[in-house]
């Protein structure tokens, strides 16, 4: 479900990418470090911003330093670390842990349900470390898949809702636990965090309903968007609630004293979140002009 939170790098300038993928490299090794090589497996660019995120509020001491990997053998790569980006690589791991149970569940997909213990194994220390707040991410997590579970109802493009009060609902769960994960303190910022993070993962869920839909028709699995997929104005209900959904997130964003590094994170925020739904939105495009 992650992969939509990205920079736009064709209006990124040279050194805001060094840096921002210096926080990619940070995170790795921080992986690395913590989990193996089965953790560097996890990683995403949507944690990466979250790191950036709580860096450029909290602005705790952070690391610099040189790398080589196995996707970079040959030259070494600058790194950032701090207690921030280990919180993202835990939290990497633990949804890595969750997107494999998923897999098995839904696809049985054998290949994931081995990595899903190699994980799990390395990762039954965070009980320890976060406590309360896995708590929570666990029974969201539970009642998001019990939500996903459930039959859908039969929607379709003359229906009332259509499916949108479902939508809604596992969209706000899947916020609730990314208003968990981005709301690291509970301070003076916990409320805009939790609201920022609310938005960010409703925007999220609703990407990959958007993204999965067609696949999720074919294979007969669950998609709120199924019921209105076809309809004449699928494409622009889609792209007013994901615009709802990133105006809120931004709004939350700007209150936030953020000064390092807030060009990058505006540069995702504003722009690139939006490069995979304009891919996904043109190749469907030609999809429907060919036929």
């Amino acid at each position: 479900m992650f992969g939509y939170i990205r920079i736009n790098k064709a209006e990124m300038k040279f050194r805001e990418f060094d840096v921002y993928q210096s926080y990619y490299c940070g995170i790795c090794r921080d992986l690395k470090r913590k989990y193996g090589a089965a953790g560097q497996f996890s990683l995403s660019y949507d944690m990466t911003f979250v790191a950036m995120l709580l860096t450029g509020l909290y602005e705790p001491e952070t690391r610099t330093g040189t790398c080589r990997c196995m996707v970079h053998p040959l030259e070494k790569h600058e790194t950032r670390n701090n207690i921030f980006t280990e919180y993202v690589a835990d939290m990497n791991a633990l949804f890595a842990c969750y997107k494999c149970r998923d897999d098995w569940k839904d696809e049985k997909k054998l290949h994931q349900l081995l990595y899903g213990r190699i994980l799990e194994g390395r990762s039954r220390r965070l009980q320890e470390t976060y406590g309360e707040k896995l708590r929570r991410i666990e029974r969201l997590m539970q009642d998001f898949e019990e939500a996903e579970q459930q039959q859908e109802p039969q929607t379709g493009p003359g229906t009332q809702d259509s499916g949108y009060s479902r939508l809604d609902t596992l969209a706000g769960l899947f916020g609730k636990v990314m208003a968990e994960i981005v709301t690291v303190r509970e301070d003076e910022w916990a409320n805009h965090l939790r609201r920022f993070g609310f938005f960010l993962g409703k925007f999220i869920y609703l990407m990959d309903a958007y993204e999965d839909v067609e696949t999720d028709i074919r294979n007969g699995t669950p998609n709120p968007l199924k019921g209105r997929y076809g309809s004449p104005d699928f494409e622009e209900a889609c792209r007013t609630m994901l615009t709802m959904m990133m105006s809120e997130c931004c709004s939350a964003f700007e209150i936030l004293p953020i000064l390092d590094n807030v060009e990058i994170l505006r540069n995702v925020l504003y722009s690139g979140v939006w490069c995979r739904y304009e891919a996904i939105h043109e190749k469907r495009r030609k999809k429907e002009q060919d036929g």
